[in-house]
């Protein structure tokens, strides 16, 4: 199995297996999350800044590019995302694809993700209410997915996924290292930045392939992985389907680094517990088919929480007593050993106590 450095989190029987592997841990820029409230517990917030829409532009079919500008914003580095906090409240994060070197302004890209496609309005709020003029609070920049240090790489985006991957290009062909690159997408229309990612490849035979379903079906990774050098770093972001097939395609011990849209929601292997509140004195049952938070939150529904998928670290609650089932990649191996994220992780025996 390739060595699986991943930022999202995996739960689910089929994928146990996976977790003795390394893996590095962020939230992607598609994923639907609801509004955001400040945290009864866990680490702080990065700071807020208020930034000015000044220019949203579409850049492919169904995806939008906001450039949001402030004075001396914080540094970042490929890989890097923010989140922003949209007008009605809701948090999303998108993953930044302009140009670091630039300190007054952040460019993030996202698509209109449709109900039909499980999307919960925060698209539909970048692409109708955010335009130019507006102005909008973010948080971070943070990176968990972040550019490895290697000889060579290999890098495979699938449509949207392409907007953390489009910086680290640039910044390995700054440093003149060998690359190649498998976007794919639904057609090209559809698949943002594709004229700049043929200008980085430029005429070097190999560097890139595209693959339009529309026009040729899907890629033929096999055919792209063959051959994989040892030293090379293996970054990928797309959907899930897409994760698991270079996954599974990749030689043993090869690198890999995983930026995933969504989790894994599996029930699999879930056994029923019970959670101690210990200062509000109550005792709850957690099923199988349920989460702690969805159990506490029946009895204390102010309890904080945003994403409920283990991405934002909004949940994160201190554990009293008991041992950890954790299922979120965020939390640091410091704050996994007194706390959980309580939207995803579960007590791996039958009780655990949560200071709350």
């Amino acid at each position: 199995m390739p060595r699986i450095r991943t930022v999202l989190l995996v739960t689910g029987a089929a994928l146990l297996a996976k977790r003795a592997m390394r893996r590095r841990i962020d939230a992607s820029p598609l994923w639907p999350l609801p509004a955001l409230e400040e945290p009864v517990s866990g680490r702080p917030r990065s700071r807020a800044l208020r930034l000015l829409v000044t220019r949203h532009e579409t850049v492919a079919d169904g995806v939008v590019q906001l450039r949001l500008e402030g004075d001396h914003l914080p540094a970042w580095e490929p890989g890097a995302h923010l989140d922003l906090v949209l007008p009605s409240g809701l948090v999303r994060q998108y993953s930044l694809c302009g140009d670091p070197e630039d300190t007054s302004s952040y460019t993030v890209a996202t698509r209109l993700i449709g109900e039909e496609q499980g999307g919960r309005g925060g698209s539909r709020e970048v692409h109708e209410q955010l335009q130019e003029g507006t102005e909008v609070e973010v948080r971070g920049p943070r990176n968990r997915f972040p550019l490895a240090d290697a000889d060579a790489y290999v890098f495979v985006a699938g449509g949207i996924g392409i907007t953390p991957i489009l910086p680290m290009l640039r910044a390995v062909e700054a440093r003149g290292h060998e690359w190649r690159l498998l976007y794919g997408g639904r057609s090209r229309a559809s698949m943002p930045f594709l004229e700049d990612v043929e200008k980085l490849a430029g005429t070097t035979a190999g560097r890139l392939t595209v693959v339009a379903e529309d026009e040729g079906g899907r890629p033929d990774l096999a055919a792209f992985l063959a051959d994989l050098a040892p030293s090379t770093a293996v970054h990928v972001c797309g959907p899930e389907g897409l994760m698991e097939a270079v996954a599974a395609t990749l030689p043993e011990g090869a690198d890999l680094h995983l930026e995933r849209f969504t989790p894994h929601t599996s029930v699999d292997g879930n056994a029923s517990f019970e959670v101690e509140l210990r200062r509000s004195g109550r005792t709850l049952s957690v099923a199988a088919d349920t989460t702690v938070l969805s159990a506490v939150r029946a009895e204390l529904p102010n309890t904080a929480y945003s994403c409920e998928q283990g991405f934002c670290g909004t949940c994160q609650q201190r554990v009293l007593e008991g041992e950890i089932d954790h299922r979120d990649e965020l939390l640091t191996d410091a704050e996994r050993a007194d706390s959980m994220l309580i939207c995803v992780s579960r007590a791996s025996g039958g009780r655990i106590v949560l200071d709350m």
